[in-house]
């Protein structure tokens, strides 16, 4: 889709943006590749008008999506969580890229409340909290890419933008937009795909640098999620998959290796709704998808603690492992009608 910015509002941004002598980009907690890649096509625009830009992340984020950095100073938290506070406080202006709630930079949260810089989101979650000074928010888009895209366009129409740039947006679109198979993916999505491409995009390169650089414990580790740990309920529709932290030491986890797991629960010919479940030191996480018209973010938000769109969604439970799987299992009864209808 194309949002249709408010002309004013671009306007003064672009002005506030101009006058900023620095400026941050954060986005959430775990960065994925839509995350990743609107934050650095971002920084790569600013940067071009000879502002000093800088991206601060609350945490690390997967092996695949290093290449987007491109030898740039990436700052984050969990490395130099001081440095990372400084920037905030000094920063004239904020964008926060990819969430739609302040809590979602986590140990960031205080900072970026605390900073007297204006604070620009711009995001495609349903139900964006007000915590920014100019809220560009769009949840038919498929990314927060595709935005970024529109954004940078309606800032300078003249602007170029360089492969790597490129690159950057469309790994951003094609991780959230499920490799374009989703349906927020629209003829508007492929058309400004084709731009991309245009300016040196290789589809393939981008495809093979995100899905076919797992290391080999991450691989088997798949094969044991899909062998051991897979529970399927046809009667409602469901199914889901549970793993401990002792586990998760077993396969040697890194950031990013249960990333899109999930999917090959709901890709089970019947399977309406799945859920993947992981245990950490003190939370539960959950990742929750669907097809169709039955949402999990509903689901997510009435009972664990969370949220996303209709089909994509995030949780999180404080109780144990066992008890919160007890939860999920003892609700399926209750959304029986609605998976089966779906």
């Amino acid at each position: 889709m194309i949002p249709q910015f408010n002309t004013n509002e671009i306007a003064e941004i672009s002005t506030l943006v101009n006058q900023s002598k620095m400026v941050v980009i954060t986005t959430h907690h775990k960065p994925d590749g839509d995350a990743m890649g609107s934050s650095m096509a971002l920084y790569e625009f600013l940067t071009s008008l000879g502002i000093e830009t800088h991206v601060v992340l609350p945490s690390d984020y997967p092996d695949f999506l290093l290449w987007m950095t491109k030898g740039q100073q990436v700052h984050t938290y969990d490395i130099n969580a001081a440095k990372c506070v400084e920037l905030m406080l000094k920063a004239n202006t904020i964008f926060c890229l990819d969430f739609n709630e302040a809590t979602r930079v986590e140990k960031l949260t205080e900072s970026l409340m605390q900073s007297k810089a204006k604070r620009i989101m711009i995001d495609h979650h349903l139900e964006p909290v007000n915590f920014c000074d100019y809220t560009l928010s769009y949840p038919t888009a498929g990314s927060t890419a595709e935005l970024v895209f529109h954004f940078v366009q309606a800032l300078d129409s003249n602007y170029k933008i360089s492969k790597y740039a490129a690159s950057c947006l469309y790994a951003g679109v094609m991780t959230d937009t499920g490799s374009f198979r989703f349906s927020s993916t629209t003829g508007d999505t492929h058309r400004m795909i084709a731009k991309l491409i245009d300016c040196g995009v290789v589809p393939n390169e981008i495809y093979e640098a995100i899905f076919d650089n797992y290391s080999e414990q991450r691989t088997r580790f798949l094969g044991y999620c899909l062998k051991e740990k897979m529970v399927v309920f046809p009667q409602y529709n469901a199914a889901y998959m549970a793993i401990t932290k002792d586990e998760l030491k077993q396969y040697n986890h890194q950031t990013g290796d249960t990333e899109g797991i999930v999917n090959y629960a709901l890709g089970i010919k019947g399977i309406k709704m799945a859920a993947f479940f992981c245990e950490h030191d003190t939370i539960i996480k959950i990742s929750f998808r669907s097809k169709g018209k039955f949402s999990v973010k509903e689901l997510a938000a009435s009972h664990f603690n969370g949220g996303g769109h209709q089909n994509a969604a995030g949780g999180k439970s404080m109780d144990s492992l066992a008890d919160t799987i007890a939860k999920f299992e003892s609700l399926l009864k209750q959304y029986e009608s609605a998976l089966l209808q779906t």
